[in-house]
């Protein structure tokens, strides 16, 4: 099937990229605002763009097609936000945030969760989290009706002592992350846990076959 999105409904884009474009990681983002409140929201609109500089990308919608959400406000006005990724443990929880509370209420206390300080910026990571990204805005790129793009800079990485094989040499047990994605519809997700390991050839090997 072929669809041309100058011919379909704007409405209609979402069904087809959320459909094909999985699993996408979720970024679990806490945000504080001018005045010292807190704001956890899931994002599934979320990937890392580059290593060095090491850059991840969010998608943020508006709330009501003309208003910004208030992790996209909190990170305008800070110029810093932690991602948090999700577990599989952690996944109702994530849920929780991600409901349309009023502005005022406090998803982290609505999900019972705990917060642990980060090291070089002022915002908060989630305790239960098994890894989170400290970062910092970098830039900003506005799609309409309150829609942005938000890059952000990674300043630290916080990763669990116990998720580690050799903290020496980088080496991260990723299964044990044990982290989920997004998938299709209003509640589809995927969880790491059928791998497989595929390395990667040369042009040698293909011209041998």
């Amino acid at each position: 099937m072929y669809f041309d999105f100058d011919e379909i409904a704007p409405a209609s884009y979402a069904k087809l990229l959320n459909a094909t474009a999985v699993p996408r990681p979720i970024a679990w983002i806490v945000t504080k605002s001018l005045s010292g409140d807190l704001n956890a929201a899931p994002f599934s609109y979320f990937n890392v763009f580059s290593a060095n500089p090491p850059i991840v990308g969010v998608g943020i919608g508006s709330r009501d097609g003309t208003t910004s959400k208030d992790s996209s406000a909190n990170i305008l006005a800070t110029k810093q936000f932690v991602v948090n990724f999700v577990s599989y443990e952690t996944r109702h929880m994530m849920n929780i945030c991600g409901a349309d509370y009023d502005a005022g209420i406090s998803e982290i206390q609505k999900a019972g969760l705990s917060i642990a300080d980060s090291v070089k910026i002022d915002v908060p990571r989630i305790a239960e989290s098994p890894a989170a990204y400290e970062c910092e805005l970098y830039d900003t790129m506005n799609l309409g009706g309150s829609r942005q793009i938000i890059a952000g800079r990674v300043v630290a990485v916080h990763i669990d002592d116990d998720k580690m094989i050799d903290a020496e040499r980088l080496y991260v047990d990723t299964p044990k992350l044990d982290l989920i994605g997004r998938l299709h519809g209003r509640g589809w997700y995927a969880r790491l846990s059928d791998l497989f390991e595929m390395p990667r050839v040369s042009v040698d090997d293909v011209e041998k076959g």
